[in-house]
Parts: structure tokens; C-alpha cells; sequence
């Protein structure tokens, strides 16, 4: 079985479900991070008791999980970003590379031109392999959600399969749920197959799903569409993935920064936009918008940021212009 997912992180724990809960659980070392609302040290017995309680938790997941089997070599991940900038290309190409060089150019010392050159790279020889596989009658599973870049994801692929002419019968889908309730009764919502953790895996085989012929024509026309519209952004709305203004999430960016001071640290907001909306975005797109922000006067930078870390460090100041 073939299985596609669109993250470098969801690749890494698909890979590592494939084996987790496998044998006797290893002990080893796991750090905790325990901090206090009013910035206070936290005591080395609050340290070590946090640490117990995550051993414990660890433990638990290996002891609770069931490992997925296959082959780490039966995992692509295609971590495009499709949700973001020119998707006029019917193969990754030099206009993905330059908008993963932009969305990375937030990172410091050039590592996002090497990082676009790579996954661009990888990309095409894995779709080359995938390609030669489905078209030797393997089976494929593809693994999505609502977050944006999935969604591009799932129809993306779907076009490359209907180029392949594979047929519908030898591919399967699974979506992540929009929320689901845990063993205390809380809602849950994960973003994306990013989130989910190698232990969880194995519960979500029981949504898998086989794709209907109309299914993966239906995605096929709906991409091919985005792309003639080729704007700069996608979004999910109401489980709909559509051509979007990249002011899109303007609003809530400028909410959360007037719930700011007049000074501000920009990384703050950008955590908050990202964890408390859980719009499946990425934190160079906020700050991308901020920047624009920035230009537009209502803004202003008020410190550097050291070499070594994101433009998105800074310190900004409102204007009252």
C-alpha cells in the first residue's frame, strides 16, 4: 500500500506509527516544559513531577498503540504548500521552488532557498516513483483534511492520478475529523495529519474510504479550475477549497493585535493566530501579512532581530496615524 500525505511532519509520524506500540516500551529520557502564568520559576519538584507525568503519559501511548505495519519506503510526503502562490504548473517547477523560497526567506542564513530546491527536488522523483508503482497496479491511500495545504493536497494528487489513468478502484482516502472528543469528554481539533501523533494512527483506518470514479474526476476538474484562477491564496470554507484574496485573514491578524499593547513582540501574535483560529496557515504567511502591515505605515519596527533567528522576532510598535 501506497501511502500519500502532504507534511514533512505527518510523514515522520506516519513513518514512525508504521512500528510504534511494537515490542516492550524502552524507557528514555523526556523532557517537560512547565511554566507559570506570571512568568514565576517553576521548582525542581514541579520539573520532576511534570517529567513523571509525561514518562507515564509516553508509556501509556506505546502500551495503547497498534503498530500500522507496511514499509517506511511506501510513504510520500508531498509538502508543497499549495495552499500558497502560482499553481499554474502541471508538475512542481521553478514557480513552486520560488514560492517555497518566499515562504521560507522568514528563516535566517538563506536555509529557505536550499530547503525550496530540496522539497521541489524530492517531490518530482517521488511523483516519478509513485507514478511507475499506480500504473503497476498498486493500491494508494491518501491521508487529508480541511487544512488548506491537504486540501490543495488531495485534489492535486487527484489530478496526477487522472493524468495516470489509474484506475479509481485502486485508491482509498481517509479525513481527518474536524473534531473529536477525548477520554475526559473534551473536544479535540487537529489541524491536520501533522498533529496526530503515532499512536493515534491506527484509530483512523476505520474511516478509510474507496474513491468513486466521478470522486477523483470530480477533484481532477475542481484543480484544474484553481489553477486557471491561479490566485495568490486557497482556503477551505465550509469543506469548499476556493481561489481566496491573500487578505483573508487580515482581520483576525489586526484582532489579535490590538489585543496587544502599544509595544509588541510579532512571534506572540503569530502563535496566537495560529493556535487559537487553527486555520491550517503558516507562520510566514502571518508574518508575510504583517509585513505588509509594516509597508502600509500601520506598523512599525522598533528592534532588530538577531542573525540567527526568523524576521518574525522583532518588536513592533503601533502607529497612530
Amino acid at each position: 500500500m501506497i501511502e500519500i500525505v502532504f507534511s514533512e511532519s505527518a510523514c515522520g509520524s506516519l513513518k514512525v506509527a508504521q512500528h510504534y506500540g511494537k515490542g516492550k516500551y524502552q524507557d528514555e529520557f523526556i523532557s517537560a516544559i512547565v511554566s507559570h502564568a506570571d512568568g514565576s520559576k517553576p521548582t525542581k519538584e514541579e520539573v520532576e513531577t511534570a517529567q513523571r507525568e509525561a514518562k507515564a503519559k509516553a508509556r501509556l501511548a506505546w502500551e495503547s498503540a497498534v503498530p500500522l505495519g507496511g514499509n517506511t519506503a511506501d510513504i510520500y510526503g508531498f509538502n508543497l504548500m499549495l495552499s500558497v502562490g502560482d499553481i499554474s504548473e502541471k508538475q512542481p517547477g521553478i514557480k513552486r521552488k520560488q514560492t517555497l523560497e518566499h515562504l521560507y526567506s522568514v528563516y535566517p542564513h538563506d536555509v529557505g532557498m536550499l530547503a525550496a530546491q530540496e522539497i521541489v527536488k524530492r517531490a518530482k522523483e517521488d511523483l516519478k516513483k509513485v507514478q511507475g508503482r499506480a500504473e503497476r497496479g498498486e493500491s494508494l491511500r491518501i491521508w487529508y483534511s480541511n487544512q488548506p495545504d491537504e486540501m490543495c493536497g488531495l485534489y492535486w494528487f487527484m489530478e496526477q492520478l487522472n493524468q495516470w489513468k489509474v484506475p479509481s478502484k485502486q485508491v482509498a482516502i481517509v479525513k481527518l475529523p474536524e473534531w473529536e472528543a477525548d477520554e475526559k469528554g473534551n473536544i479535540v481539533r487537529k489541524s491536520g495529519w501533522g498533529e496526530v501523533t503515532p499512536g493515534e494512527w491506527h484509530r483512523y483506518l476505520a474511516l478509510q474510504k474507496p474513491v468513486l470514479p466521478v470522486f477523483e474526476q470530480n477533484c481532477a476538474a475542481h484543480w484544474q479550475e484553481l489553477q486557471k484562477e491561479n490566485a495568490p491564496l486557497r482556503a477551505t470554507l465550509n469543506g469548499q477549497l476556493i481561489s481566496v484574496p491573500e487578505t483573508l485573514y487580515d482581520d483576525v491578524i489586526l484582532r489579535e493585535i490590538a489585543a496587544e499593547g502599544e509595544e509588541f513582540q510579532e512571534v506572540k501574535v503569530i502563535g496566537r493566530v495560529i493556535s487559537k483560529y487553527q486555520f491550517g496557515i503558516h507562520d510566514s504567511w502571518v508574518a508575510f501579512r504583517i509585513e505588509e502591515m509594516i509597508r502600509e505605515g500601520k506598523l512599525e519596527v522598533v528592534s532588530a532581530v538577531a542573525e540567527d533567528m526568523p524576521v518574525y522576532h522583532q518588536v513592533l510598535k503601533k502607529c497612530t496615524n
